[in-house]
Order: C-alpha cells, then structure tokens, then sequence
C-alpha cells in the first residue's frame, strides 16, 4: 500500500471481530486517539482510516455502537466498511456510508489473472480446470483463488481438472 503510518490505519476483518466489546475497545480507542504529526517531507492527510472487512458479519448492537462512533469522531477519522450483503447494513449505519458497488470480473480477466497466479506457484491445473473454477465463482476472484488454493492442497501430485473443482465447489452437472 505504499507509504502509510501504522498508526494511521487500523484494518479489522469484522467477521473475526464482529462484538460489540471489539466496537468499544478496539475501534473506539483508535478513532479517539488524536492523529499524529505528518511525516516530513510526505503529505499526510488529517485523519485516520478504519477498514472492517466483512462488516456485514457485525451484529446489529456492534453495528449500532459504530455508527455513534462515526458520528463522534468523524473529524479526525474515516470508516471503509466492507461487505458482501448491504442488506445487513443497518439503515442507520448504511445512510452514512457512500456506496460502491462492483460488478462480476469478466472470464478473460479471471482466467488470466488464475493462469498467472498457477504459474508463480507451480499448481498444475488444465486449462479446463481453470475455465471451472471462473465458472464456478460467478465472477468472485476472491473464491475462485481459495478454491484453487483448496484444490491444491486435497490433491498436488495430480494435474487439476475441471471434476476436482466441480466436487469442491459442489457444483452439480446434469447430463441428459
């Protein structure tokens, strides 16, 4: 991520982290905290920066407590909140957030970046099996890179073909 200060950036991943006690303790005390005098000679900007991936993992209080904190200490910190369903955002959270929303990768993107990252680690998969596994994550580069490191690790002495990541991703294949 380049320059940063770590005492600028705090990154939770909220579905380890998802209690109202992580909320009061952890986040609360870093967002108070009063940010530090700016790196000579590197612009730094007036604020702090709390990511929580997966906050739609949250419970509802956590959610709650959060939204009082954002609200308290909004001048000096900023909230990336990350989730997968903004539908367990609760409203009065989600109204003080912008969103963004990304769309599916396309299957070229997917297959190129999956064949880069089976080369740099030497996982022998067909290039069958790399279609599957796009097909199989509707577009999540994310899923489809666990399900690779997950097929890899079942089974490294054989190439992986498209059968292996159907059985892992349960993916039910009718012929007729």
């Amino acid at each position: 991520m380049g320059l940063q200060e770590p005492s600028r950036v705090l990154e939770l991943n909220a579905s380890d982290e998802r209690g109202i006690q992580v909320v009061r303790n952890k986040i609360k005390s870093f967002a108070q905290t009063v940010v530090s005098v700016p790196v000579s000679g590197y612009p730094c900007p007036p604020f702090k920066i709390i990511i929580l991936d997966e906050a739609d993992s949250m419970t509802a209080d956590a959610q709650a407590a959060l939204r009082r904190i954002m609200e308290a200490h909004s001048k000096i910190t900023r909230f990336c909140l990350i989730c997968n369903y903004v539908s367990r955002i609760i409203e009065p959270l989600a109204s003080r957030c912008a969103k963004f929303r990304f769309k599916s990768l396309d299957s070229e993107l997917s297959i190129a970046r999956l064949s880069a990252i089976s080369e740099s680690e030497s996982v022998n998969i067909s290039k069958k099996g790399i279609e599957a596994l796009v097909s199989a994550s509707n577009g999540d580069l994310r899923r489809a890179v666990m399900t690779l490191q997950s097929a890899y690790r079942l089974d490294q002495s054989s190439q992986l073909e498209p059968e292996i990541i159907n059985d892992i991703c349960g993916v039910i294949l009718i012929t007729l």
